[in-house]
């Protein structure tokens, strides 16, 4: 689950899939693809909204994305166009890119839809932001299953 500074959207990603998914199958984790907040937990905004859904995302800490993830992981969900952008100049190959996805293009396939970036604004768009990632996390989720 990869964001702009990992602090936001991401953990609340990490945390919504990590939660749907049977932790002894699978590893879920986020980033960011700047540096700022590397080693902060996330936004207190996030904690929240999270702790209210009943998830702890509170001992997270940002890292920045590196080139390495695309070895590590499976299937890389960026929170919108710009992250998805910078995630496809760090890929090498066709397999990385191949791994590379908008997060909601799980519930909105093909439509370019972002998460937007509640940062700057009220408590309010930290619940709108943890809707919509929960809906792409249930879809994702439910196709991961229906792999087994």
């Amino acid at each position: 689950m990869v964001c702009l500074g990992n602090i936001c959207r991401s953990p609340l990603a990490e945390g919504i899939l990590q939660d749907k998914l049977d932790p002894v199958r699978f590893s879920v984790s986020s980033a960011g693809t700047g540096s700022w907040h590397v080693g902060n937990p996330p936004d207190p905004r996030s904690v929240d909204i999270a702790q209210k859904r009943g998830l702890d995302i509170s001992r997270q800490r940002a890292q920045q994305f590196q080139g390495s993830f695309f070895n590590e992981y499976d299937l890389i969900y960026a929170m919108d166009q710009s992250n998805l952008s910078d995630l496809k100049s760090l890929a090498k190959t066709p397999e990385q890119l191949h791994k590379l996805s908008l997060l909601l293009d799980a519930v909105f396939p093909g439509e370019g839809v972002d998460v937007p970036d509640p940062y700057y604004g009220g408590a309010s768009g930290f619940s709108e932001v943890y809707d919509l990632i929960d809906r792409a996390c249930i879809a994702i989720a439910q196709k991961i299953d229906q792999k087994k």
